[in-house]
């Protein structure tokens, strides 16, 4: 159901984090490298077929100048995610920020931060919950799991500092 994609190999401790999120809700995925630069026929025919294989969204993530999921989107009426990268080539992350970020009007994709690829497979997830209701209630326990981890903190917080704790 979601495409995750990367410029490169390099990328693949990142964009796991959104490939292990969706595991975790049973979501299937498909994972693989499609370079903008270097397989640019591959990127086109991935984009270009991505609706027939029955993705619903996309999440691709990139380094340096980062058009691939600019490049993607621009292919494609399935939503697009895009995962900036720290690349190798780059001082410090911003030109993959940008490059994914200032899209020219009627090509929007969504952007995270800087290696946000777990808030990538969160977002992917819920475009998808939209019409798969498993899927919603999965996300519903998943934000549930959230609030009680920071409700445990604060018990802890409040036993470690019983007159210092109002609320």
């Amino acid at each position: 159901m979601v495409g995750i994609i990367m410029g490169s190999q390099s990328d693949l401790p990142i964009m796991e984090q959104a490939a292990n999120f969706l595991k975790s809700l049973n979501i299937p995925y498909e994972l693989t490298v499609v370079s903008a630069h270097r397989t640019p026929e591959r990127m086109f025919d991935y984009a270009k077929t991505a609706k027939e294989r029955g993705l619903k969204v996309i999440v691709a993530g990139a380094g340096g100048a980062a058009h691939l999921p600019g490049m993607v989107a621009s292919c494609t009426t399935l939503p697009v995610i895009g995962v900036p990268i720290l690349s190798s080539n780059s001082i410090d992350g911003w030109d993959s920020i940008l490059s994914i970020l200032q899209m020219p009007g009627g090509i929007p994709v969504a952007t995270v931060a800087l290696h946000g690829a777990l808030n990538a497979g969160i977002l992917a997830a819920k475009i998808v919950g939209i019409a798969d209701k498993s899927v919603a209630e999965n996300l519903q326990k998943y934000q549930d799991s959230l609030k009680d981890k920071v409700l445990e903190t604060v018990n802890d917080i409040k036993a470690l500092h019983p007159n210092q704790f109002d609320q």
